[in-house]
């Protein structure tokens, strides 16, 4: 039965990204004359990717016999042995994210609504997973998500137990997982929650979602300076900003203020991003909000970090962006010649190049 182990080793869970034979989902292989019959163990009762998953076993084993594929469930201690797989030594409900992760961290931030900070998010986060990095991306605007709708993912997380696998977007060499607090809703719910909980929802983003291995988490962070900035702060203390403004200088004085917030607790600041820069019609330029803002905010952030706060990139208005984050297929890879995606994929290389390097870490799994 080794041949057929070999061929299944092939088969990767949609979900998980590892070869199911690895995750222990393969169970017992019976071979007669004129079929092989392979008993698969999904992690949960009405898995979302168990179609998929038992069309690639018949498809990867190549024989002329008939082959059939008997579905069943793992058993506790069998869905006890897979989270201690994926969660690679780590206590249950621990931060991924600690001082001892090689995960980059990005909050992006705006200080205030109606920037496009949350297009440039999902957008960035697209980009770099399409040059091969593996991208997680918080969706931490409770009040206002939009990060499910602008990916266009409609699929809700799948439990195994307390541990939520997050929906996957395909970025063609690398992948993007996301959770938002949308996945959880019916509709176009409202959420009107105090402080603790948006404290715990957070908080749950980050220790009972499976992120497993990720190169960066992005961050989408809710206008202001309120609850949730605080405590991603504590979370999440390698995190950097990035703060987006506009040119005009109203916005840029409240960006100030949100990135000051960051600073207070303990993330550096990786750079700016000006959005809206200029319209561009027949080959001219029309700067719809005026000039500087973007500099304004860099200048006035170096000098209260005392250290060289860089202009990470211009990115200008552009239709296509904003029809694509409607359909939720990011301009980056549906458009990528469009001026916007252009700048946007330029700065998504800047944040590549801050990748931390991995030195002597071995990973039990790598998802």
């Amino acid at each position: 039965m080794s041949e057929f182990l070999t061929a299944l080793s092939r088969v990767i869970d949609p979900e998980l990204r590892v070869n199911i034979v690895e995750l222990g989902m393969v169970g017992e292989i019976q071979e007669t004359d004129d079929e092989v019959t392979v008993q698969l163990k999904l992690t949960i009762a009405g898995c979302p990717a168990a179609q998929k998953i038992e069309r690639d076993v018949i498809a990867a084993i190549e024989t002329p016999k008939t082959v059939s594929v008997r579905a069943g469930v793992m058993n506790q201690a069998e869905r006890d042995a897979l989270k201690e797989k994926l969660r690679a030594g780590r206590p249950i409900r621990s931060n991924p994210f600690d001082a001892d992760s090689y995960t980059r961290v990005y909050l992006v931030g705006s200080g205030k609504g109606g920037v496009g900070k949350s297009t440039l998010t999902a957008n960035l986060a697209v980009a770099l997973a399409a040059d091969g990095y593996k991208v997680g991306l918080i969706d931490a605007d409770i009040f206002g998500f939009s990060i499910p709708r602008q990916l266009g993912v409609t699929e809700k997380p799948t439990k195994v137990d307390e541990l939520m696998l997050p929906p996957i977007v395909d970025a063609g060499a690398g992948v993007v997982k996301v959770i938002s607090i949308g996945m959880f809703l019916d509709g176009n719910q409202a959420v009107a929650w105090r402080g603790p909980m948006l404290h715990r929802a957070i908080q749950q983003f980050l220790t009972d979602v499976h992120w497993g291995d990720l190169d960066f988490l992005l961050v989408d962070l809710p206008p202001g300076t309120g609850d949730i900035a605080i405590s991603l702060g504590q979370l999440l203390p390698t995190a950097k900003s990035i703060v987006v403004t506009t040119p005009q200088l109203a916005a840029a004085e409240v960006a100030q203020r949100s990135a000051a917030v960051g600073l207070q607790t303990g993330q550096g600041i990786l750079g700016v991003i000006e959005n809206m820069s200029w319209l561009e019609q027949d080959g001219r330029r029309t700067e719809l909000f005026g000039i500087g803002g973007g500099q304004q905010v860099v200048d006035a952030l170096s000098e209260l970090a005392n250290t060289e706060v860089k202009l990470l990139g211009q990115v200008p208005i552009s239709v296509r962006l904003r029809e694509c984050s409607d359909a939720g297929t990011p301009v980056v890879t549906t458009h990528p010649d469009d001026a916007a995606a252009k700048s946007i994929s330029a700065i998504a290389k800047i944040v590549a190049a801050d990748k931390l390097v991995r030195q002597n870490k071995s990973l039990r799994l790598n998802t």
